[in-house]
């Protein structure tokens, strides 16, 4: 059996390959503050992607959509208005889209990939702060590579504006969204 990782310049690396998401083990979430004291997460149901790994770990590329209309916070309501031109515009911009446009050792199992976010019709740089958590074989003869990520962004740079100021102070909903993603992955023949 090949070797399932390796080391490049001391930090660990899964070995070259493309590599597709496993949607069923992987999960793209979300965290904004409603009201200024709690913290609302939400996820999506519906995405797909695809990790490049090079020979020369820094040319690696990551690629991923997301289906904003598969959103979901555990409230129907909040939901619909997400889906809505006030937020995702669901029906206008049907998927948020991020492509690598560099990768970064950070030390150890940690990666800074810098790319291109795209959401609700405008485009942004983004960095994700990457960790590799490894590699295995799976039961049925497949490798699997897993990694977290975490990125901020601020959603009114996308264009997503409303809010509501709060009488106490403060607005309704946080401009700043934490985006957080794990990811397993099945190296393809």
């Amino acid at each position: 059996m090949a070797e399932l990782t390796r080391t490049v310049n001391g930090s660990a690396v899964p070995a070259p390959g493309t590599y597709a998401l496993d949607v069923a083990h992987s999960s793209v979430t979300f965290v904004a503050r409603h009201l200024m004291v709690a913290k609302v997460r939400g996820s999506f149901h519906a995405f797909e992607g695809t990790i490049t790994v090079a020979e020369d770990p820094t040319e690696s590329s990551v690629s991923a959509t997301v289906d904003v209309s598969s959103v979901d916070t555990r409230d129907e309501q909040r939901d619909g208005h997400l889906r809505s031109p006030d937020f995702f515009d669901a029906e206008k911009f049907p998927s948020m889209t991020f492509a690598t446009s560099r990768v970064l050792p950070a030390g150890g199992a940690d990666w800074k990939v810098e790319g291109d976010l795209t959401i609700h019709g405008v485009t942004r740089p983004v960095v994700l702060d990457v960790e590799f958590n490894g590699a295995t074989g799976d039961p049925y003869g497949g490798t699997r590579i897993g990694f977290s990520a975490t990125t901020e962004i601020d959603r009114e740079e996308f264009g997503m504006t409303f809010n509501m100021a709060l009488e106490t102070g403060g607005v309704m909903v946080s401009k700043v969204v934490r985006i957080e993603i794990e990811a397993e992955a099945i190296l393809q023949a």
